[in-house]
């Protein structure tokens, strides 16, 4: 009598027989837990434990390589969502535009901000306790009420957001763009604040344009692009910032390329190594406190 031949088994379902090992670890596996490898098949522990040990591809600035530029998209479609709310309720742009300080009347009028408050008068702006006007006038424009320069703005922010967005964001990775992003609109709110009428209001999304600009800029020659389209573009960036003077918020637009031009070199030139990130996080927080701190003394200064 022919002695019966042992019955092998899969490792994660005994129930299983299998008759194919992994070539990593030489335990059996069934037809559900192999995974094709270079050279023959893998238990799902193995697939896993290697793609565990390999190492993550990043950006120059240490940012996880990411596919499409969902960061710039989900950007332009707030800006869009805000100017449709603004068509719809146009109240919003003066409660939310970008405001130091002033005084609205009893007769619907706005005046120069007043300590002590007069009867009867409003205070409103960031004086006013309504700090939240440094973010959120970023993401407002001109209604269609202004004019065709009213529908242009946003028309000009958004193309330019696409335009540098979908080739920066790969550049820094998705969390570090953000952070640029909403870091160059809060410097060119803050530049306004500081250099602008207090009792004037400004809005729109160009001055975190101009800090993605300022990005591309410190990146491109960090590393060693081809500088000649770099610098006509932003020789184009600077000539906007001038023809800007009297029309728009030019101080919003020097801001928010100054904030991003340092954030920029903050990621750029930190060492790669472990600490590369801390850093980086460090220096986005430490213009956040500047940034900070120079609205307050403003505001100490107005009120």
């Amino acid at each position: 009598m022919e002695p019966e031949s042992a019955v092998t088994t899969c490792y994660r379902h005994p129930a299983v027989e299998s008759y194919v090992r992994c070539t990593r670890c030489e335990r059996f596996i069934c037809p559900d837990c192999m995974r094709e490898a270079a050279v023959g098949y893998q238990c799902v522990e193995c697939v896993r434990e290697g793609a565990r040990s390999v190492r993550q591809a990043r950006t120059v600035v240490g940012g996880r390589i990411s596919g499409p530029p969902v960061v710039t998209i989900a950007l332009i479609a707030v800006n869009v969502l805000a100017y449709l709310a603004e068509v719809l309720r146009p109240s919003i742009v003066e409660r939310f535009s970008l405001v130091g300080a002033r005084m609205l009347g009893p007769d619907g009028g706005y005046y120069v901000y007043m300590s002590p408050q007069p009867e009867g008068f409003r205070a409103e702006g960031v004086a006013a306790g309504e700090w939240e006007r440094l973010i959120t006038s970023a993401f407002l424009h001109l209604e269609p009420t202004d004019g065709v320069f009213g529908l242009m703005h946003i028309v000009m922010n958004m193309f330019s957001l696409w335009t540098l967005g979908r080739v920066v964001e790969p550049m820094l990775g998705r969390s570090r763009y953000l952070a640029l992003y909403l870091l160059s609109a809060l410097g060119g709110s803050v530049c306004a604040l500081l250099l602008a009428d207090p009792g004037q209001s400004s809005l729109g999304a160009s001055g975190a344009v101009f800090g993605l600009g300022a990005a591309y800029y410190v990146v491109a020659r960090r590393i060693g692009a081809d500088m000649r389209g770099v610098n006509r573009f932003m020789g184009f960036l600077l000539l906007w910032l001038l023809l800007s003077a009297g029309l728009t918020s030019w101080q919003g637009h020097l801001g928010g390329l100054l904030t991003g031009g340092a954030v920029a070199l903050a990621y750029a030139y930190v060492p790669r190594g472990p600490r590369r990130t801390p850093i980086q996080v460090a220096a986005c927080a430490g213009v956040l406190v500047l940034l900070i701190l120079a609205a307050a003394i403003r505001v100490g200064g107005l009120t």
